[in-house]
């Protein structure tokens, strides 16, 4: 027993001092392993350009905005040397602090391309050589910024060697750049920031802008927010591209560069830009806010040939590959920052020049703006935000947003502002549903509102005028105001230096000739980095109301039926009666007068309010209360308080396709085009050589937007004047004159050319074949009918006169011959006076949108006189065609609706030119006289309007009277 305790006692031993050698010998082991692997930490080197890669790292936790010591700072980095201080005394500041309710006054001085102080400037504080401009209580605000526009990438006059709109090479494309197609010599970016000779172009007040690439593509508005400087009153433009889903990805976008352009500096967008981003210069600061520009909807569907979820898995798709890389970034510099040198020993720095800009806004770094119409984009677009986790800076155009108010709150983020328009619509199917009460509803349900031009589709330089028309519609006026100044600023992150009157902000303000929302509100002088711009500069000079806001029109009930009917409430009227209606409360009353085309007042001559009386839809008795007692107390007697209003003629408009089209870009609701019989060999059935259409046969009424057929060819056909009231054609009274004039075109755009034209029309009059063409170019030449000549070039208004003359020698007949268009009609104005010759002048603020309008006229400031008073100076009669877009007699129907505020404008441009009854006469009778329309004497329409007249920011259509229909409808 012992010896077997013995031996088990020294297998334990020899086991113990095993497992002790065991453990002995894993313990050097592991001491080596740990030596060695120490050994290897130690031999690891820091990479040659670990600082660059760490500087990399940092930069992507950046954030964009100025320095910290930004308002301290001593002089703009605009500033000009040698540009004096400058004060503007008895001032009204309107300030944009209290969320655009603080209205100052008194002074403002400026230096060094800076605000230095608001309100009280301390005597001791000014410079000895200050410039001192006295305001006499003029309003003053910050330079106004447009946030959409198509200024520079879009270039004016349109030529094919200018047109950088938009890219065609792909859906998602947001590596594209709007600086890389800035045209500093865009004539449209002159006009709107420049005044120069000798053609004044500039009547604008943009100081910024926003230049977008095309509406089909989705590009990166360039990063440093490209701010060009309209030299009228102080508009900013913010370049981007409407084209896209994206700024650069038909669904995502394109760079915007923000700068301002000013006389004086180098023209190169480059030196313009301030605020310089890393993507421009190769900098690593990130000092302003970039943006991106998306495009929802139809444009991306229309150019791409795609449908919405082609374009909505561009979006995820191309979202989803930015997020690839940044997800690598982050781990890479993850590890980087860590010291980690050996985990990305064999890497690069995960980067993509194609797809920074996507990855920056993800980072929130750059802001996107998206141009969405209906309320279905408005959905897929806030679901991509919260899917990709990225804040929508704005919706633009965005004519559905005020039917989704919640909708929109439910992005990611912050509520994202809606830029639009207030009342362009309606030339698209998205479009439809727009509501000029949309910008109203929208602030109700406390969403940003910002008005913007999307350049030229409104020209830049009117911009506050959309503010003005959204305010007439309901929009309160501090938030009228603001939206072209203090919520774009802060919409494209730039409030930290514009938007504001405010100690240390950009000298960039706008003096103006009256309150910035009153009609026709105009610049008196634009100062852009402590420089005046409108040298000189020729205000007009507006009645003392005009410094006053408008009083406008109560539109709840209005607004409220357009929500309940989502977008498309009734137009028919609330009553229609052929009895007595009693108009009480009547200012005045115009009409033409007996056997003449001027307009007269019927209450002039009793100098007080008086009262006007309607039966059957004629006028039978107008005065005082006690003259028409007879009317006033029968009890079966409809009574209308006109609370002031008063009674004018129906307008009368032409040069657009109202009647002939419900949506420009729907084929299937409009006239369709006619033939060119130079183009085209027309169709024998059609009548061949002598095809002449007739636009009554195309007639559409009850259309939601009237003369002439849709045509962009020489030959335009027979026009025709009809009633917008009537349900359809066979109402009586619906049809007003079957034909009223021929119309034909004369244009350079290259075949056929123009002399081929010119020609075709002297053979047409003096050797007429056969078919209807020849019958009626036959009224031509012995007078019966008016000839309607479309022409903007001075050289081809000059050929159209000498026409005239030869064929009146020939035929021995005078011929009556009107112009339309006349975009450089001012230029013969004298000529068309002398020869007869009428002017239908659309738009009636003419532009340089093609090559034979260069030579326009823009009216105060930028010159002493506007178009239409240098015309009539000269005893031309003139009409007023709409202020449309392009040179698409489709896309001026919107316009229509504005032809009172188009004749109210000409009237406070040049009040001692046209008066208040010329104003009226060159929206109505006048156009009867040239289209030679055959109404007697009694049988004009009126519109009887409340709490003030149809010239007017003050008057609601309240009645139409109709003669011909022998009926009053009441709204």
């Amino acid at each position: 027993m012992d010896k077997q305790r013995v031996s088990k006692t020294r297998v334990l031993c020899f086991i113990a001092a095993g497992l002790l050698t065991l453990s002995a010998l894993v313990s050097v082991l592991l001491s080596h392993a740990s030596f060695i692997a120490s050994e290897r930490v130690q031999r690891v080197q820091v990479p040659l350009h670990a600082a660059e890669i760490l500087r990399k790292c940092a930069a992507l936790e950046l954030k964009p905005g100025p320095p910290q010591d930004f308002h301290t700072r001593a002089q703009s980095d605009r500033f000009q040397p040698g540009t004096k201080p400058l004060l503007i005394r008895n001032a009204t500041l309107w300030t944009g602090h209290l969320d655009g309710l603080e209205v100052v006054q008194g002074n403002l001085y400026l230096d060094k391309g800076l605000i230095r102080d608001v309100g009280e400037v301390a005597v001791d504080m000014l410079d000895e050589e200050v410039t001192i401009i006295d305001a006499n209580g003029a309003w003053v605000t910050p330079g106004i910024i447009d946030v959409h526009s198509h200024l520079a990438v879009e270039a004016l006059p349109a030529l094919e060697g200018a047109i950088d709109g938009n890219s065609l090479k792909g859906i998602a494309q947001p590596w594209l750049r709007s600086i890389d197609a800035l045209n500093t010599h865009d004539e449209g970016s002159i006009a709107s920031f420049r005044s120069l000779k000798p053609y004044p172009l500039n009547r604008s007040c943009i100081s910024r802008f926003q230049t977008l690439h095309g509406w089909g593509r989705n590009h990166f508005v360039n990063p440093s927010g490209l701010r060009e400087c309209d030299r009228r009153p102080g508009i900013r433009h913010e370049a981007a591209t409407d084209q896209g889903a994206f700024s650069d990805v038909h669904a995502t976008g394109a760079a915007i560069q923000s700068q301002r352009v000013r006389r004086g500096r180098t023209v190169s967008a480059t030196l313009a830009i301030h605020e310089v981003r890393s993507d421009v210069n190769n900098s690593t600061e990130i000092k302003t806010q970039a943006c991106h520009r998306h495009a929802c909807g139809e444009n991306p569907s229309r150019v791409y040939s795609g449908t919405r979820m082609d374009t909505a898995w561009a979006f995820r798709s191309a979202y989803d590959h930015a997020r690839h890389i940044k997800v690598a970034q982050d781990d890479y510099c993850a590890k980087a920052t860590a010291g980690d040198w050996n985990a990305v020993a064999e890497q690069t720095f995960p980067e993509d020049l194609q797809w920074e800009a996507l990855v920056d806004v993800l980072r929130g770094r750059v802001k996107v703006n998206t141009h969405c119409y209906e309320a279905v984009d408005f959905d897929d677009f806030v679901r991509l935000s919260n899917e990709f986790k990225f804040e929508v800076a704005a919706f633009h155009h965005a004519h559905e947003a005020y039917l989704v108010p919640d909708l929109l709150k439910s992005a990611y983020g912050r509520t994202p502002a809606i830029a639009m328009f207030s009342a362009f619509s309606r030339y698209k199917r998205e479009a439809y549903r727009h509501s000029e009460f949309a910008p109203r509803i929208l602030a109700d349900n406390g969403i940003p509102v910002i008005m913007k031009s999307d350049h030229p589709a409104i020209q830049s330089r009117f911009l506050v005028n959309e503010a003005g028309y959204a305010h007439y519609y309901g929009l309160p006026e501090n938030i009228a105001l603001a939206s072209v100044t203090s919520t774009p600023a802060r919409t494209i992150g730039l409030d930290h230096r514009i938007g504001f009157l405010k100690k240390g902000y950009d000298a960039d303000v706008v003096i103006w000739d009256s309150h910035p929302l009153s009609l026709s509100a105009a610049p008196a002088q634009v100062i852009i980095d402590g420089i005046p711009q409108l040298n000189p500069s020729y205000p007009a000079i507006k009645p003392a109301s005009s410094q006053q806001a408008p009083h406008t029109p109560n539109w709840d009930e209005e607004a409220k039926t357009t929500l309940e009917h989502e977008g498309l409430p009734p137009l028919e009227p609330a009553q229609s009666t052929e009895g007595v209606v009693v108009f009480t409360n009547v200012t005045s009353a115009w009409v033409r007068d007996t056997g003449d085309s001027e307009i007269v007042n019927l209450l002039a001559a009793t100098g007080v309010i008086g009262t006007v009386v309607v039966r059957a839809g004629r006028v039978v008795c107008h005065g005082s209360m006690y003259d028409c007692v007879s009317y006033t107390s029968s009890a079966e007697a409809t009574h209308v308080d006109l609370q002031g209003g008063a009674l004018q003629p129906g307008l009368i408009t032409s040069g657009s396709a109202i009647g002939l089209q419900e949506i420009a870009m729907e084929v299937s609701t409009t006239d369709g085009e006619t033939y060119d019989p130079l183009s085209v060999d027309v169709p024998a059935i059609a009548g061949g050589l002598g095809y002449m259409p007739r636009a009554v046969d195309g007639l559409q009424f009850g259309t939601r937007d009237a003369f002439a057929p849709i045509h962009s060819s020489f030959l335009g056909g027979l026009s025709t004047a009809f009633s917008l009231g009537a349900p359809h054609k066979l109402q009586k009274g619906a049809v007003v004159q079957e034909v009223t004039a021929v119309h034909v075109k004369l244009a350079p755009e290259g075949v056929p050319s123009v002399s081929t034209q010119v020609a075709t029309l002297r053979h047409l009059l003096l050797n007429p074949t056969d078919g209807d063409a020849a019958k009626y170019f036959r009224l031509v030449t012995n007078g019966t009918l008016p000839l309607i000549v479309e022409a903007n070039s001075a050289d081809i208004i000059a050929t159209v006169i000498q026409l005239k003359e030869e064929v009146e020698v020939e035929t021995g007949t005078p011929l009556t011959v009107t112009i339309s268009g006349g975009g450089e009609s001012h230029i013969l104005a004298k000529e068309l006076g002398e020869a007869s010759v009428g002017v239908i002048l659309k738009p009636p603020r003419p532009y340089p949108m093609q090559w034979d309008h260069i030579r326009y006229l823009p009216g105060p400031p930028a010159s002493a006189d506007s178009a239409i008073a240098v015309l009539l100076k000269h005893n031309v009669t003139v009409a007023l065609g709409p202020q449309g877009v392009t040179n698409e007699d489709s896309m001026y129907t919107w316009a229509v609706r504005n032809l009172r505020f188009d004749a109210a404008w000409a009237h406070l441009e040049a009040p001692d030119v046209v008066d208040k009854a010329s104003a009226i006469a060159i929206a109505s009778s006048n156009v009867v006289r040239l289209l030679g329309l055959q109404i007697a004497f009694g049988d004009e329409d009126l519109v009887a309007t409340i709490g003030g007249d149809l010239l007017s920011f003050e008057g609601k259509v309240a009645a139409v009277i109709s003669p011909r229909r022998g009926s009053v409808d009441i709204f």
